[in-house]
């Protein structure tokens, strides 16, 4: 469980908050009562959860590039935050072998800039910096990584990542050494966290997002890599993981600060087809899908992330099975479909999360079963 009176008032900067995961961080931030500012370029597709949501409403915006580290410095220093959240990324595989000077400029020069603001403000705080798993040097084997695992990448936006982590390992270690917390007082952590899937995502490109796209359209969707198997999970549960290393990084810095891995029960590490038969049966309407055999950039076909060290560390847990994530999803376009409030849907589904989260914990607290992977409920839904 997060602990509300940790996050009431705090003041916390968010890059990369009008972004897909960023949007919804940054309205479970506000819900748990946190001051947060958000450091972004224009949302990253139209339509945006962003906009959908009325996140802008929930936070301080600024508009801004993590490559201009004057304008990026002097935000930090505006808002002089207790917590920082690095997820401003270029954050899709393809694009990525499109566009590698864009790409290493915003994930490596990006991370380099927002830390180097950090240094240079020299204010005690928890910085957390967002990677990815495919951080890892990827060996296609079916075991997951560990967070001692090498770094690699064998596209331009995994090898950003790796460098990414490179970079936070040298900033550590050079500038906020754990062992020396007292002196500089930042606590510094990487967060590697697999395919985080939720609705509000209308990344180009990306499974989910291409899937609905077609189906509102009411045409076959082409999917490229129907057996490519990847750690599905909703978006919450690593934004949760997220949250709980904020939490721990403040209270005990030299312990936490390193890198962590978090991913979904390892029965949820699905192949492309099986979400998509998932979906096309929840969606209705006809939807359906076809191969695309024409030729692509390669990508990992095999991606499993080894969570025991946050499982054991900070008591996260899986607590949503992938098939009732896909029904989270499912509704959520149908009330886009319907024009429904969609901030108001977004906030009831943390809300569920919240409850699921407190279920888990009771349980454990009293030694009953723990039913993490059960389905959630589908609450009662306000009208929008």
């Amino acid at each position: 469980m997060l602990n509300r009176s940790f996050w009431q008032n705090r003041k916390v900067f968010v890059t990369g908050h009008t972004g897909f995961k960023g949007s919804w961080l940054s309205l479970w931030l506000h819900a748990l009562g946190a001051d947060v500012t958000g450091y972004a370029l224009e949302p990253p597709s139209e339509p945006s959860l962003f906009e959908q949501a009325r996140v802008g409403e929930c936070v301080r915006s600024i508009r801004g590039d993590v490559r201009d580290f004057e304008h990026l410095k002097s935000a930090l220093a505006a808002c002089n935050p207790d917590v920082v959240i690095h997820m401003a990324a270029q954050s899709v595989v393809r694009y990525g072998y499109d566009e590698p000077v864009e790409t290493y400029a915003t994930n490596v020069m990006g991370t380099v800039h927002l830390f180097e603001a950090v240094r240079q403000l020299g204010r005690p705080c928890v910085v957390v910096n967002v990677t990815s798993d495919k951080c890892y040097e990827n060996q296609e084997w079916v075991w997951g990584y560990r967070e001692s695992d090498p770094m690699g990448g064998h596209d331009p936006y995994s090898n950003s990542k790796g460098c990414a982590e490179l970079v936070t390992g040298a900033y550590r270690d050079s500038y906020f050494p754990p062992a020396a917390l007292s002196k500089h007082g930042v606590a510094l952590a990487s967060v590697r966290a697999g395919n985080a899937i939720g609705g509000g995502d209308w990344t180009a490109n990306q499974l989910i997002p291409d899937l609905v796209r077609a189906f509102l359209g009411r045409r076959p969707c082409r999917i490229r890599s129907p057996a490519a198997i990847r750690p599905w999970q909703f978006v919450l549960m690593p934004l949760h993981g997220y949250l709980l290393l904020c939490e721990r990084l403040a209270e005990d810095g030299a312990r936490f600060a390193s890198g962590w891995n978090f991913g979904p029960a390892e029965t949820d590490a699905r192949p492309v087809s099986w979400i998509v038969d998932k979906l096309v049966s929840l969606w209705g309407e006809g939807a359906s899908w076809t191969l695309d055999g024409a030729a692509h950039p390669a990508e990992a076909q095999l991606l499993r992330l080894d969570t025991s060290k946050a499982r054991a560390g900070l008591d996260w847990h899986p607590v949503l099975q992938l098939d009732q994530s896909l029904a989270w999803i499912v509704e959520w376009y149908h009330a886009f479909q319907a024009g429904n409030d969609l901030q108001s849907l977004t906030r009831r589904q943390i809300e569920r999360y919240e409850y699921l989260l407190q279920d888990h914990a009771e349980r454990n607290a009293s030694g009953a079963r723990p039913k993490a992977a059960a389905p959630a409920p589908l609450l009662p839904m306000a009208e929008g």
